[in-house]
Formats: C-alpha cells, structure tokens, sequence
C-alpha cells in the first residue's frame, strides 16, 4: 500500500476566524517524547492545522534529522495548529491507527526517505512531500497496528511519567530557591533581621557580591588533545530543564571545557532566550572532564553551591541580564561576560547554604537516575520499533507488557 493511501496528509482542517485555539511551536516538541501539547494559545491564522491525535512531523533541518515527531495531544476532538514546517499525518478511517501512525512516522522507512529528499540554501533545507507520499509500506491489520502501537505505548507511557516527575523535581528545587534567596523565607528567616543593601533589604549577615565573586566563569579545565572525550554540542542541551542528552564522543579538545557541578549557559541568541541551560552530572566522576560547543559559557561555584549556580542561571533576572549584553551582528548576538560583574545578588551563609544543599542535591540527582532510566527506555523502544513496523516480530504472539505501563 502507498503510505498516502495509508495515511492521510496534511488533512484539511477549518479554523474559525478570530477564535483562538492552541498552537504548538517547533520548540514544544522533544525529540524522544511522543506526545505534544499546545504551550500557548493565538487567534487562529497560517500554519499548519490538526487535530487530536495526529502526528507531527518536521520537514525542516536540523528539526528533522534530530527527530521532533509528536503526536498532538489535547482534548479529543479539539483542534489546534502550528509551525508551518509541520507535516501533518492523520489515521484513515477503518485502514490505519493514530498511534500506529506516530511509530511508522518514527521509522528509519519514513524518516530516512524524508531527510534524503531535503533540498534548499544551507541551514533551511526541507523535506519533499512527494517522496514520501508514493511511499510503499506493508499495512499490518487494524488489530496488528494497535498490538504494536500498544507495546511500544507502554515505554512511552513510562517515559512520560519519568518526565513529568522530572519536570516536577526540578520545580519544587526552583521554588525552594526563590523562597529563600529571593524571598528571603528560608528556615529560621523569622530571627534574622533584614538590613539596607545596595540590593535594598537584604538578611543580616548576608553579604552583596557580584555574580563574578561568587561564581567562577570559563574555569581552567584542560581536556587532551588525544583519543576521544565525551562532547555535548548545543543541541544536546534543553530548553526546558537541566538534562543534556545525546552526549557523543569526539577527538581534540577545542571549545567549552567542564565537569560534574559545572553549568552550562548558552551564550548565543536564540539559544539563550529559548532557555538552553544545563547541569553538568553525567561524567562517570569527579575527575571526568568533557568538552563541548564553543557557544557555552561553563559556570562553576566558587562560594554558593552547584545547585545554587544552576538555578540562578535559569532564573528570569539572571537571564535578562546576560541578554542585555549582547552584542554582534544581527542572529550571531553574543553574551559579554563583564555582565556577570555587574549583576549582584545576596551571598547567604554558610550554614544556609549548606542546608540548601541538603535540600536539593538529592533532587537533582533523582532527576539524573530518572533521566537514565528513560534513556535506557528510549533505547529498548528504538530497538524494538523497526522490527516491530517491518513484521519481524510477530506481535500476534506477542503479550502487550500492560505492567510496564503501570
């Protein structure tokens, strides 16, 4: 069967005018992650336009080649719409299954013939429809496609857990950190008189230092030139929270230098104002150095703690501060690093910080166990999605694990 005779394409949808519905940028979808949702909501306009349960698919470089395919999840029935780069696949009714559809999207059979049909300048090359839609694929029954679609559902159900208590973790940790370092509320707060500060009133004791004194900026780290180290280039940082994934391994040691603790700050327009931050604690030890893209700038505690660093890099003051500085030409904006001498904050001391880490440390390591164990999800679903779509494996014998998705 060709795939368009198997799924419907860029299915026509209605958009009321002047209503608003979801829309669901490029940056809402995570590579890995099966399901999407709307982060904003605008008036309806271009773009492209779905529905509940359909899949979207990037046609545009680097978002295709890096995997942004997602299922569209809202409320059933409801419509929403998106990034003009967006293929849109819809189930045909009584042929295919929605779920079905997002996994052969996933397919090397589909990706692959896609990414080959890119054409177009250097850094906005597109997929072509056409290469896609006279596609031939071997249809499994109704029944298959939901065996299937059902085995490989229950590690993306557990990867969505993971991430959502993940997304959860590093929420509480920032709520602790405002509570008692912006508000001031931290434990025993009621004893402490505040003082005028050049910051305005500040805890007793509490000295005011510039983000330079307290952190150090670009440390010293040196990576040999020989053999092979772990990189992280900037794709493989977040945009939402403090993971890096999808470390690779290369030769040389020129760009950013880091280790466990340290935090890396895009430095560079979109990528900071799209919140690529990270928290560096995927090196085997302390000792362990990597190297990365030349685009970050490496914080390292010098007199807060790890977790203090990272989370006053995420913070919205911190952040406009470093925007503010940039310079360069239009698109290739860059931070100065004289802006973190002039960004002051309020040092706590000693014995709160130490509670702070207390609190915290093991939030941020159950959030890297978490990303582990989705990692290793990722890898047993990725390993069973092409022999499940190519018939390899014969689902009709096959047990959906119904308790892995519990």
């Amino acid at each position: 069967m060709l795939f368009k005779d198997f799924v419907e394409i860029n299915p026509s949808v209605k958009l009321t005018k002047d209503a608003n519905y979801p829309f669901v940028r490029m940056e809402d979808i995570t590579p890995g992650r099966r399901y999407v949702s709307a982060s904003i909501v605008r008036m309806a306009g271009g773009g492209a336009k779905f529905s509940h349960g359909d899949t979207l698919f990037a046609r545009i470089t680097p978002c295709l080649q890096n995997g942004k395919i997602s299922q569209f999840r809202a409320k059933s029935g409801q419509l929403g719409f998106g990034s003009t780069e967006y293929w849109v696949f819809r189930a045909r009714e009584g042929i295919s299954d929605p779920s079905f559809i997002y996994y052969l999207a996933n397919s090397h059979l589909i990706r692959k013939t896609a990414e080959k049909s890119m054409v177009g300048a250097s850094g906005r090359q597109r997929a072509i429809i056409g290469a896609i839609e006279d596609l031939k694929i071997d249809a499994p029954t109704l029944k298959n496609q939901r065996q299937i679609a059902a085995i490989l559902s229950a590690y993306d159900d557990l990867i969505e857990n993971n991430s959502r208590r993940i997304a959860i973790l590093e929420e509480m940790a920032m709520q602790i950190y405002e509570e008692w370092f912006v508000n001031y509320r931290f434990p025993g707060h009621e004893a402490v008189p505040l003082v005028e500060s050049e910051l305005g009133p500040v805890p007793e004791g509490w000295d005011v230092v510039s983000a330079a004194d307290a952190v150090e900026v670009n440390p010293k780290v040196k990576v040999p030139k020989e053999g092979e180290k772990p990189f992280a280039p900037m794709g493989c940082l977040s945009e939402v929270n403090m993971l890096i994934s999808n470390v690779e391994e290369r030769a040389g040691n020129s760009g950013a230098k880091f280790q466990n603790g340290d935090t890396l700050f895009a430095r560079i327009t979109p990528c900071l104002e799209n919140g690529k931050t990270a928290y560096v604690q995927f090196l085997p030890s302390p000792e362990s150095v990597a190297f990365g893209s030349t685009e970050f700038i490496v914080l390292r505690s010098k007199k807060l703690t790890p977790e203090f660093v990272y989370l006053l890099a995420r913070s919205d003051s911190f952040r406009n501060n470093a925007i503010k500085s940039m310079a360069g030409s239009d698109g290739r904006q860059r931070v100065k690093e004289a802006c973190f001498a002039s960004y002051m904050l309020a040092l706590p001391d000693a014995k709160t910080l130490e509670k702070f880490h207390g609190m915290v440390h093991p939030m941020f390591d159950m959030i890297y166990v978490l990303a582990r164990k989705n990692e290793n999800l990722r890898q047993t679903r990725d390993l069973l999605l092409p022999r499940l779509i190519s018939g390899e494996l014969d689902v009709s014998t096959m047990p959906v694990p119904e308790d892995m998705a519990a």
